[in-house]
């Protein structure tokens, strides 16, 4: 047989798809990759997965209101009859209780391709047939997006460019990495990727001479060839960190009082806190020490070594994903600018080096493919992490961003794309949540968590079974993803679930504009196409970039360096703040009056940590990261997340010292329990994890135990994870602020069910 190859993109790489009598066989990298992803692997196993949705389904007991336990029997359906109840569904909702009791929920990994994008499928598909409640933020940082905008006048360092790397290794002698420098998550990018760089530039700056100081509750959060200083501090205490650096710059007289001054507003607010001058108690280093668990000497001598250098301080999202995880975001800010060096090649301060590849990497500023989402008729949202919350309490106040609102009582769950099961916090929370509405209705390609518990699942193709143009604004290329294979089974793509939905609703036009798949892909092309000749860059035509199935930027003629036009002229360049400056303490925060966000970077406790008086009863913080084998949870059950779970388990890494006083060695199956919930894991006994903190992959299938109180059976972390907001202000997922306790499980495994297909009548 003739192998043939077919060009696409994951979030994790480009690569050729190799396919061999319509059947995936392999796939190869992307020639231009350093060094591509282990995943790739993955792929063939998952396309052919016998978990694959082969075609529509309805849940037995759906019309008899009976409980959704995610092991429900199922009956297949044509797609003429699945289709009609979802067009029904959506008009009865629509006509007795309004557009705002249908929630549209979906999250963004889902394809790197963006027409096939499901999150922008479903909320245009929504919105054009009346709207919907729509959610705000994300999961990954979604804090920061509403934080930033009041302090900087915009969320871009988060979500696009930071200070290149080539401004970086040519200027910037010493990186703090307020939560390290993972390697492993440096393998995804929110669509996709040509090159896996990062450890390439961790490299060239290393033999630049760049010094780095990696602060993070494990070593093994760095690359071993940095041969940085690790500074092992407890867990959601970087804000107590920085602030202690801060009041040593002050009383040193190292801060840049002349930046201050031209650039920023509110330092004095911010000056008398970390002097005490209020509360009596002076912010310093001795003070943060009894807090973070960096000695007191450490931190004064970390802040004299950054005064005297040109310093870059960078944080990755997962600090802002706890209980008041503004904070160290703002303080970070704070610092830098007391640094003086925001502005300047290679300083100031960058967020997301570690958390995924592309952060730094040089771009031509061009327009990246993607279709753009119509407005919500509904004018209603609510912040991404507060799925349970509006669930299990319709009609409750809440607060968000300055202002009050209520819950919308939603009798019906649309979601495409994405698996809350996996993303969102005490799981079991959720689980109660998800029983409110009255119908749910979920497109995915394989049976995971969220379609086992849905209503009416509909099967949704791969990327591999369809065709797409994919691209992201870090990365360099832009690439044509080819169909390479015919659906499996019945499965169709979103784009055609909802074009036939939207036919039997009466807006089919509306929302395909007239044009088929291919012709979106070429308006896609187009449209970025059109945005670089602007710029006076030319790009292949179409045809010549899907024959050759990529297309490359041009490198930047000079460096970009965040913020040096503001910092040239700050009356030329505002800030979008209402000073036009860096706010070190913001009014407009003062004038929300919420308790738990002060109107400047402060050091509040978080509800869960080892310094709370729960952590006599829950004595391990529990740290949750992304995996190196998975995107979040997609495929999990391939054989590269598979082979390294132990006794089928997701790991669990402990220090020794802690393993030791709980009987417990590497290999051990152990219980992880809190008042939230409990899931099996097996232990990994690792002297570069801290003392009283515990290391989880996110991502496990969620797989719940048959009766109430047993634990989750498979190691899914979320179960045990504490859902509430980060604070008024932002709302975001506070994941990261889990206190748990361990013990050695000596009863009879259970057999794992996630990755076993549901019945069928």
């Amino acid at each position: 047989m003739t192998i043939t190859r077919f060009p696409s993109l994951a979030h994790w790489g480009a690569f050729s798809a190799l396919v061999e009598n319509g059947r995936v066989i392999g796939c190869e990298p992307f020639a231009r990759d350093a060094a591509p992803s282990p995943m790739l692997a993955a792929i063939p196993e998952m396309v052919h997965s016998p978990l694959r949705i082969a075609r529509p389904a309805i849940r037995e007991g759906w019309r008899e209101g009976r409980p959704r336990s995610g092991t429900d029997r199922f009956r297949e359906a044509s797609w003429d009859e699945a289709l009609d109840l979802v067009a029904g569904e959506l008009t009865r909702v629509r006509g007795a209780f309004g557009d705002s009791a249908i929630f549209g929920g979906s999250y963004g990994w889902s394809s790197a391709g963006r027409l096939h994008h499901a999150r922008t499928l479903v909320r245009r598909f929504l919105f054009q047939g009346g709207g919907c409640v729509d959610q705000v933020g994300n999961y990954s940082w979604g804090a920061a997006q509403f934080l930033l905008p009041h302090v900087i006048g915009t969320y871009q360092p988060v979500t696009g460019r930071v200070t290149d790397w080539t401004s970086v290794v040519k200027h910037t002698r010493l990186i703090l990495a307020f939560g390290g420098l993972r390697i492993e998550n440096s393998q995804v990018t929110s669509g996709g990727t040509g090159s896996h760089v990062l450890e390439s530039w961790l490299g060239r700056a290393k033999e630049a001479g760049i010094e780095f100081v990696v602060i993070s509750p494990t070593r093994s959060d760095a690359p071993e060839f940095l041969d940085a200083q690790w500074l092992a501090v407890r867990p959601n205490t970087d804000t107590a960190l920085m602030l202690a650096m801060a009041h040593t710059l002050i009383v040193e007289r190292r801060h840049d009082r002349d930046f201050l001054d031209r650039y920023c507003t509110g330092f004095d607010v911010l000056r008398r806190y970390l002097l005490g001058e209020a509360d009596g108690t002076a912010k310093d280093a001795d003070w943060a020490a009894a807090i973070c668990g960096v000695d007191a000497q450490t931190i004064r001598d970390l802040a004299r070594r950054a005064s005297e250098t040109r310093c870059l301080i960078t944080c990755t999202w997962s600090l802002q994903r706890a209980h008041h995880g503004e904070q160290p975001y703002w303080a970070s800010i704070a610092l830098a600018a007391m640094l003086g060096g925001i502005g300047l090649p290679g300083g100031g301060f960058a967020f997301g080096h570690g958390s995924l590849n592309g952060v730094g990497v040089p771009r031509a500023d061009l327009p990246g493919p993607e279709i753009s989402t119509p407005p919500n008729p509904a004018n209603s949202a609510i912040p991404v992490a507060r799925i349970a919350d509006m669930l299990l309490e319709p009609g409750g106040a809440y607060e968000f961003n300055g202002r009050a609102a209520t819950y919308p009582d939603i009798r019906l769950v649309y979601w495409a794309g994405g698996n809350p099961f996996h993303h969102h916090q005490d799981l079991n929370r959720l689980r109660r949540g998800w029983q409110k509405p009255e119908t749910i209705i979920v497109h995915d390609s394989w049976w995971t968590p969220t379609a086992r518990h849905a209503d009416i699942v509909l099967p949704a193709t791969t990327s591999l079974e369809r065709n797409d143009v994919g691209g992201s604004s870090r990365d360099p290329f832009v690439f044509a993803m080819h169909r390479a294979i015919a659906p499996i089974g019945e499965a169709r793509d979103d784009f055609d679930i909802f074009r036939g939905l939207a036919r039997r609703l009466g807006y089919e036009e509306a929302f395909t504009e007239g044009r088929d798949e291919m012709a979106w892909c070429r308006w896609i092309y187009q449209r970025m196409h059109s945005g670089a000749a602007k710029k006076n860059v030319a790009l292949p035509d179409f045809e010549k970039f899907w024959a050759d199935g990529f297309a490359e930027l041009p490198l930047p003629a000079e460096d970009f360096v965040l913020f040096d036009e503001f910092r040239r002229d700050p009356k030329l360049y505002p800030l979008n703040t209402p000073s036009g400056k860096i706010e070190i303490a913001s009014q407009t925060i003062a004038g929300f009056g919420y308790a738990d966000c002060p109107p400047h970077p402060a050091w509040l406790a978080p509800a869960e940590w080892l310094g709370s008086g729960s952590a006599a009863r829950w004595p391990l913080h529990l740290v949750t990261h992304q995996p190196g084998d998975r995107l979040h949870s997609q495929m999990d059950p391939a054989s590269v997340s598979r082979g390294h779970k132990v006794h089928g388990r997701e790991q669990i890494r402990i220090n020794p010292d802690d393993a030791g006083r709980r009987n417990i060695k590497t290999g051990d199956v152990v219980r992880v329990f809190n008042d939230r919930g409990a899931c099996l894991a097996a232990a990994r006994v690792d002297p570069a994890v801290s003392p009283q903190v515990v290391m989880m992959a996110t991502g496990a299938w969620f797989d719940p135990a048959d009766a109430a109180g047993d634990p989750e059976r498979h190691g899914n972390p979320n179960v045990l994870t504490l859902d509430v907001g980060t604070s008024r202000l932002t709302q975001g997922p506070s994941a990261l602020s889990a206190l748990v306790e361990i013990e050695p499980w000596s009863a009879p495994l259970p057999p794992i069910q996630a990755w076993t297909p549901p019945t069928f009548a």
